[in-house]
C-alpha cells in the first residue's frame, strides 16, 4: 500500500453533519478545528450499522463497553465517537427541483457502491432533511464526489435553509443533473428503491452515466473534521 497521511484542512463555521459531535482532532498531519458532520445525511459517522449483529465467536475487547439493548440512545455520545473513527468520502447529491426549475442539493458522507450488475449505488438521508423531498421529486439525481478543495461547497450544501447553489459553478450531466465544477467524479442516476432504517432512509439508485477527472485528492471526513491525503 502506498504511503499516505491524512492531512487536516483547517476551518470553522460549519454545521456538524447530522448525528455526530464536532471534535478537535489530530489525524496524523494536524488538527481540524471546528467542522462537523454533513447536515441532513450521515453514515457510519452518525448512524448505526445496517443489519449488523454479533460476530460469531467474538469475545470481549479490552476497554470495550456494550451498548444496552437495541437502543444506543443512552450512550449516544460514545456511539457517535466510536463510529466517527470510520473515515469516509463526501458527496453532494444534486438535482433540478421540479417545482422551481432551480438546482438544489445536500452533502452526505454515507455513500457506497451496491452492485455491478445492475449498476447500483446507495446513500442515506435523515428523515428530518428538508432538502431530500425536493431531490426525491426529480427524475434524475447527480452524485458529485467532492475534492479536497471543496470544503466550502460541502459546508454550503450542509447548511439548512441556505440558498444551496448560491455562487456555485455547475454544468448539466447528459441527462440534466447538476455536476459541480471541480467534483472529482460524478454519477447520474435515478431512484430504484428506498428503505426506512431508524432515523434515516437508505436510498438505492440505478446508475445511468458516470465519469471522473484525472486523479486528484478527495475530500475526507474523519472524527468530526475534513481532510485529504498527502504523500
Amino acid at each position: 500500500m502506498a504511503s499516505s497521511a491524512f492531512a487536516a484542512l483547517r476551518g470553522t463555521g460549519s454545521t456538524p453533519p447530522t448525528g455526530t459531535t464536532p471534535n478537535r482532532v489530530r489525524p496524523g498531519a494536524g488538527a481540524v478545528n471546528g467542522p462537523g458532520p454533513v447536515s441532513g445525511a450521515c453514515g457510519l459517522n452518525g448512524a448505526g450499522p445496517v443489519g449488523a449483529g454479533p460476530v460469531s465467536g467474538a469475545g470481549p475487547v479490552n476497554g470495550a463497553r456494550s451498548v444496552s439493548g437495541a437502543d444506543p440512545g443512552s450512550d449516544s455520545t460514545r456511539f457517535r465517537t466510536v463510529l466517527g473513527h470510520f473515515a469516509t468520502g463526501v458527496v453532494a447529491i444534486t438535482a433540478i427541483e421540479p417545482a422551481t426549475g432551480q438546482p438544489t442539493g445536500l452533502a452526505a458522507n454515507a455513500f457506497t457502491s451496491v452492485s455491478l450488475d445492475p449498476p447500483l449505488v446507495a446513500f442515506c438521508v435523515a428523515h428530518t432533511s428538508s432538502t431530500w423531498p425536493k431531490l426525491r421529486a426529480a427524475d434524475l439525481l447527480g452524485v458529485n464526489v467532492l475534492g479536497s478543495r471543496q470544503v466550502d461547497v460541502c459546508r454550503q450544501l450542509a447548511t439548512k435553509g441556505a440558498e444551496k447553489f448560491r455562487d456555485l459553478r455547475w454544468r448539466p450531466s447528459p441527462g440534466g443533473a447538476p455536476v459541480l465544477d471541480d467534483a472529482i467524479a460524478w454519477i447520474e442516476c435515478h431512484i430504484e428503491a428506498e428503505h426506512a432504517a431508524g432515523d434515516h432512509i437508505i436510498v438505492v439508485c440505478r446508475v445511468r452515466q458516470l465519469a471522473h477527472r484525472p486523479p486528484c485528492a478527495p475530500l475526507l471526513f474523519f472524527r468530526g473534521g475534513y481532510g485529504s491525503f498527502t504523500g
